[in-house]
């Protein structure tokens, strides 16, 4: 959740982030079956340099999967990874392995089942739990927040900034990391208690006139999720989303609580020299920004549930992932999802997320059918450079 799609700066340059800042085996299953300032950004542009690799077309599926275990095996090896990897085809996983310590303390190893930490890759949930909103006719794209936010304390920003440009980062709504988050990080427990925090803020520009990405946008949409469904945003999501999606390893339990298999989070600070868990800098609970857990497993078969139509219409699903904005220039932002395709509709959609100890990424390549998900324990761009690494090799054919 605290980092933020490209708008990390460069790892090579050496910008100081601070506090910002072994295995399974592999095999083919159908998914169907049983079984801040933020830097989040520069995650994708550094993990692309890590790879060292430019458009690599014409290799086999077999060769591509050859190539990435031993590229991954190299990795892990060097202490550049420590995580899960899992790539799938439709409903059929083509690979899946696990590296590195989950806890290091007491040497338990990552497999494809550890829960990790996702960062704002919970922003794809939230946004297909408003665009099922919108399906049902409970909620307008174009309306004002104030329309479900009645209560709202800045009444300017309410009534000016839409549904749509709060799933675009087009609202001007600000983020919430820095010193105010820092101060009351543990007593932030509630998207509620957000508000209260931020909630008396103007707007940082015209609502549409501009792209900035904004954690706080997608707070407020979890708030409308809860005012208009009746339920908590967790409810809400377990209820339509990860529940007829399959998801049974995805939740946001706060961190003050057990969660059987979730992995330790571990960041190497500038100036040090070694592994140190990211406790300190992990908010009470994750949110309908980001922050929650889940596996790789769990993620591919979101990606089938969305492909396959079981979360939204044909309809709703093209509107969800068709990109809005131009962010760069390969990507444009969609609701809650990037959507890097080209015109002839090759290419990805999905959305990253990391922070101190934590990166993944989600790519869903609806042309080709394939889904690549990635997660690790450790400082970006430990899984982003291994999706960075699969796409310019991936077949673009089905």
């Amino acid at each position: 959740m605290r980092l933020t799609i490209r708008k990390l700066v460069v790892l090579a340059i050496g910008i100081v982030i601070a506090l910002l800042i072994a295995s399974c085996g592999s095999g083919t299953e159908a998914l169907t079956g049983a079984k801040t300032p933020s830097t989040e950004a520069t995650t994708r542009s550094a993990a692309s340099s890590t790879s060292g690799t430019l458009a690599i077309r014409g290799m086999t599926e077999a060769d591509v999967l050859k190539a990435l275990s031993a590229h991954t095996r190299k990795l892990a090896g060097e202490g550049e990874l420590s995580g899960a990897v899992l790539v799938a085809k439709d409903d059929r996983v083509l690979f899946r392995h696990a590296y590195g310590l989950a806890d290091r303390t007491r040497g338990i190893p990552n497999t494809v089942g550890t829960r990790f930490r996702l960062g704002s890759m919970n922003k794809m949930f939230t946004a297909v739990a408003i665009l099922q909103l919108v399906e049902a006719g409970k909620v307008k794209l174009t309306a004002p927040l104030s329309t479900y936010v009645r209560d709202y304390p800045n009444r300017e920003l309410a009534t000016k900034v839409t549904i749509h440009q709060l799933l675009t980062h087009t609202g001007g709504t600000g983020d919430i990391f820095g010193p105010a988050f820092d101060a009351h990080r543990e007593q932030l427990r509630s998207l509620a208690d957000y508000v209260k925090l931020y909630g008396k803020r103007g707007l940082e520009f015209a609502p549409g006139s501009s792209w900035a990405y904004s954690n706080y946008g997608f707070i407020l949409l979890g708030v409308v999720i809860e005012k208009v469904s009746g339920q908590s945003y967790y409810d809400y999501v377990r209820a339509h989303i990860y529940t007829p999606a399959r998801m049974t390893r995805t939740g946001s339990l706060p961190e003050d609580q057990a969660v059987p298999g979730r992995s330790m989070g571990y960041t190497e600070p500038p100036g040090t020299t070694g592994w140190v868990p990211n406790t300190d800098t992990l908010p009470y609970r994750g949110t309908s920004a980001g922050g929650g857990y889940s596996t790789v497993e769990d993620l591919a078969r979101f990606a089938h549930a969305l492909l396959s139509h079981k979360l939204l219409s044909p309809h709703f699903t093209q509107l969800l992932m068709a990109g809005k904005v131009k962010t760069d220039a390969d990507t444009r932002y969609a609701y809650g999802f990037e959507d890097a395709r080209a015109a002839d509709g090759s290419g990805w959609v999905g959305h990253g997320g990391g922070a101190p100890g934590m990166n993944g990424d989600l790519r869903i390549y609806p042309k080709s059918g394939y889904v690549v998900a990635v997660l690790a324990n450790i400082d970006p761009p430990a899984a982003e450079q291994i999706s960075e690494y699969l796409d310019p090799r991936l077949p673009t054919e089905r």
